[in-house]
């Protein structure tokens, strides 16, 4: 078995590796689904008694991996404040607002988490850790938040343009009714069929409500546990490497 250091040294190596030939963003989203892998993975071997060794083997992996998303992500704050500028101009109000400060947010959240990446690896000593953990989850709270607003409202604008389509033309949906339950009220039954019809926003719309479960748990506002926080941060990368594998399924802008 590979030493620890020989993984960190794996790993900062894939990231350079993956930075030079343009796999910057699916790289940190391998290196996300690997964490909280090694994390669901912890939770169910605590479960099943194993060696106390290899759960410390497999949690000592995650901290590596959580340690090396921090060193990929050390430029993203500007990233995020260019979107921000970007997202500023878009006609339209209520996303305009929930999506420039929804960037604002994610800037903050990774300047936090560079002062985080600075503690650990000892360039900064003395740094209350737990503070600027709280600190940095908070501020990926809020950014989710407004996400799943813009997902709302994204939602309500097709399902009013379906219901006026419905009341001149007929369906608007190629989606066939019949295909779904019948025990379904007729509202959900549409929301279902309008997502069904519009994979970026169903996507998006999941990955996010995976997310939002995992600064809720840091944070203590609603505890659910490492197995329950591995699974939404395993499935929610899952999600992400989707969108990047197959870029017409990211939600734009």
């Amino acid at each position: 078995m590979k030493s620890l250091a020989d993984l960190r040294s794996a790993l900062t190596l894939t990231y350079c590796q993956d930075c030079g030939t343009g796999g910057f963003l699916l790289n940190i989203s391998v290196h996300r689904a690997g964490q909280y892998t090694c994390m669901l993975l912890g939770y169910t071997l605590q479960r099943s008694k194993v060696s106390t060794e290899l759960i410390r083997t497999v949690g000592d992996l995650e901290a590596h991996l959580s340690i090396t998303r921090k060193l990929i992500r050390l430029g993203n704050s500007v990233d995020a404040l260019q979107a921000a500028k970007r997202s500023i101009h878009l006609s339209d109000s209520v996303l305009r607002l929930c999506l420039t400060i929804s960037h604002l947010n994610r800037a903050m959240y990774f300047a936090c988490d560079n002062v985080l990446w600075a503690g650990k690896t000892g360039l900064v000593s003395k740094l209350d850790q737990k503070k600027w953990s709280q600190r940095s989850f908070r501020y990926y709270l809020f950014a989710l938040i407004l996400n799943l607003t813009r997902d709302l409202y994204e939602l309500g604008l097709l399902l009013d343009s379906e219901t006026r389509y419905q009341s001149t033309k007929g369906p608007l949906s190629p989606a066939d009714p019949s295909s779904l339950p019948v025990w379904l009220p007729g509202r959900l039954r549409q929301i279902l069929m309008v997502l069904h019809n519009n994979p970026p926003l169903l996507l998006d719309l999941l990955k996010n409500s995976c997310d939002v479960f995992i600064p809720l748990d840091r944070l203590g506002i609603y505890p659910t546990g490492p197995g329950f926080v591995g699974t939404c941060g395993l499935v929610s990368s899952v999600l992400s490497i989707i969108t990047m594998v197959q870029p017409w399924l990211k939600l734009k802008p």
